[in-house]
């Protein structure tokens, strides 16, 4: 088994802003993972997520427009989130983890990527 804590192996987070991105980041780091969250919701290069970071890991959240906008108090249009949607569709196709964060709670979230990283060998 591959042991992220012990290893060095980093965990890269991405997903529109308002889907749990920095509270799953701090959880993570609360429990010795080395992860990085990865802004490719704001780059015009597609797969910066990969040469910034380089993760062995790469988790996508997602939620949807009405979650997000609710989350973060955001002013901001449709065409706003579905800009941010585009830019993260290469980090999308390359997760090795999804998860829809919208009727779920941090600790959910949490648990959802602590058990796909089980699952993956990566505990």
């Amino acid at each position: 088994m591959k042991d992220l804590r012990k290893a060095g192996p980093v965990i890269g987070v991405v997903g529109p802003c308002g889907a749990g991105k920095s509270t799953l980041v701090t959880a993570l780091r609360q429990r010795g993972y080395r992860v990085r969250h990865i802004a490719q919701e704001h780059s015009h290069v597609p797969d910066m997520w990969a040469r910034l970071v380089k993760p062995d890991v790469l988790v996508f959240l997602d939620a949807s427009f009405e979650t997000c906008t609710r989350r973060r108090n955001l002013h901001w249009r449709r065409e706003d989130y579905e800009e941010q949607q585009r830019r993260l569709a290469h980090a999308r196709a390359h997760a090795h983890i999804y998860v829809n964060t919208d009727r779920l709670t941090p600790e959910e979230v949490l648990q959802r990527v602590l058990e796909a990283l089980r699952r993956q060998g990566w505990d």
